[in-house]
């Protein structure tokens, strides 16, 4: 059985960015509003680099502040949860 999305059926508009046309996405979770961003694979981080492999990889922000990180499904977050 597939999993469900926790937005179910809800879409969200993908716009690009203006500089550099990375993908983004702003989206409200749990009362959070989250902005995701496409991963520049030019920087030096180690994320960087599973984009330059050919993994897709979205950075998560929550106010202001990186929140969690998503590579092909699989999600890592930064610092503690919850609150």
């Amino acid at each position: 059985m597939p999993k469900q999305s926790p937005w179910g059926t809800e879409r969200f508009l993908v716009r690009r960015t203006p500089k550099r046309g990375f993908r983004q996405v702003d989206l409200t979770f749990d009362g959070n509003e989250i902005r995701g961003l496409e991963q520049n694979p030019q920087t030096k981080s180690q994320w960087a680099q599973l984009a330059r492999s050919g993994k897709k990889v979205m950075q998560f922000l929550s106010e202001g502040r990186y929140a969690a990180n998503v590579v092909d499904g699989e999600v890592t977050f930064y610092g503690e949860r919850g609150g």
